[in-house]
């Protein structure tokens, strides 16, 4: 008798973006960047869903094999047996561009000298800089 799907023990993975379904596929584990840091998702984890912050989610093993997408900003679902990231930007790394990636850094960084002390543009400016920083690391890691 073949193992059902929910009982292999692999995560059912979607990431999704706005525009389109990038990715649906089985892993053993999914890490990913939430606003307060990264969490790890496993077969039979809580519920939980959070706050999707910049960075790298990474997949291994199940159909998915190990692949990384660089996100930002959105939500994460986690089920016991599933994994749904909405995400407001997904790329895979090599989809990256850098000099862009640094161009957005350094309007960050200027948008953050000028904030002064107001609390709202300094929080802009330092999801500015975080999401180019973010990019920059997962285009250039191995």
């Amino acid at each position: 008798m073949a193992e059902s799907q929910t009982d292999s023990g692999l995560l059912n993975v979607r990431l999704v973006t706005p525009d389109k379904l990038l990715l649906e596929a089985t892993a053993e584990a999914v890490e990913l960047p939430s606003t307060s840091g990264y969490l790890e998702a496993l077969y039979g984890a809580a519920p939980l869903l959070a706050e999707l912050g910049a960075g790298e989610v990474r997949l291994h093993g199940g159909s998915a094999g190990e692949q990384r997408y660089f996100v930002a900003w959105g939500f994460v679902e986690v089920l016991p047996e599933r994994v749904t990231i909405l995400a407001e930007t997904a790329l895979h790394p090599e989809q990256i561009d850098v000099a862009q990636a640094r161009q957005e850094l350094q309007q960050g960084e200027a948008l953050w000298a000028e904030a002064g002390d107001d609390g709202a543009r300094y929080d802009e400016a330092n999801a500015v800089v975080r999401e180019a920083a973010e990019k920059i690391a997962s285009a250039e890691s191995k």
